[in-house]
């Protein structure tokens, strides 16, 4: 079984996101970056999985400009086998990193394609839905569990009402949750391995992917400033002033 994990680079989950002066976007110069933290379970599952002797390979796969290679050199250190680095300058949309990891499932066939549910950075939660579509392949998402069976997966996914238990059939798209596992840490000596692994490095204008962005992005701007908030001395008061004053009830 091969596994393709698609791994992106977002500004780290620690950072302090600040908006540029004229609004046109979030400032990145000088910026920590990081894999998309769900594309970290996804990484790991992949290698649990392979760990388990239920898959043979596991590629992992980036779209993005040059420092992008940055995660799949993160992947490698984790675990996986071998890289794809799909170089494209400026923003890519969610429709565009569909097409282009059509192209390299076409050309790898792979058996599972993992990734995160959603980025932290754009959080549009489309790219694993979309390319489910466009390879007509089942997709589980949000998943939290994952049991690999013979030509399909047994999966658990949260919803509304609880915990969803579904099977699906192989080749398949999964998009990973945060509770589906805990990440390892790379170690030096697997970082230093990860430097002689293979990384191959494709232009998107080679694969005859069209990634002009469709959304053109008006403004950018930070979310009002939060107010205040005041204690209340009893229950009574604070009743009062939640019908009285804020009117949500």
């Amino acid at each position: 079984m091969k596994i393709l994990v698609a791994v992106k680079r977002v500004i780290d989950y620690n950072v302090q996101v600040r908006v540029k002066e004229d609004g046109s976007g979030v400032v990145t110069d000088n910026v920590k970056m990081s894999t998309n933290p769900p594309d970290d379970n996804a990484i790991e599952e992949a290698v649990k999985i392979k760990e388990a002797g239920k898959a043979t390979e596991i590629v992992s796969v980036t779209v993005g400009e040059e420092k992008a290679q940055e995660t799949v050199r993160k992947a490698l250190a984790v675990g996986a086998d071998r890289g794809i680095h799909v170089k494209v300058d400026g923003i890519v949309e969610p429709l565009a990193v569909s097409k282009i990891l059509q192209k390299i499932a076409d050309k790898e066939k792979p058996d599972l394609i993992f990734m995160g549910k959603q980025a932290i950075d754009d959080d549009c939660n489309q790219t694993g839905q979309m390319l489910a579509a466009l390879l007509n392949w089942p997709q589980a998402t949000f998943v939290s569990k994952i049991e690999v069976k013979d030509k399909s997966l047994e999966i658990t996914r949260e919803v509304d009402e609880g915990l969803e238990t579904l099977e699906t059939n192989i080749p398949a798209i999964v998009t990973c949750d945060l509770r589906l596992n805990e990440p390892r840490y790379a170690s030096l000596p697997n970082i230093m391995k990860a430097k002689k692994k293979p990384i191959e490095q494709i232009n998107a204008s080679d694969l005859g992917v069209d990634t002009k962005p469709r959304i053109e992005q008006i403004k950018v701007e930070e979310p009002p400033k939060r107010k205040t908030g005041i204690k209340v001395a009893s229950v009574a008061e604070l009743v009062e002033k939640l019908k009285n004053e804020a009117k949500v009830i």
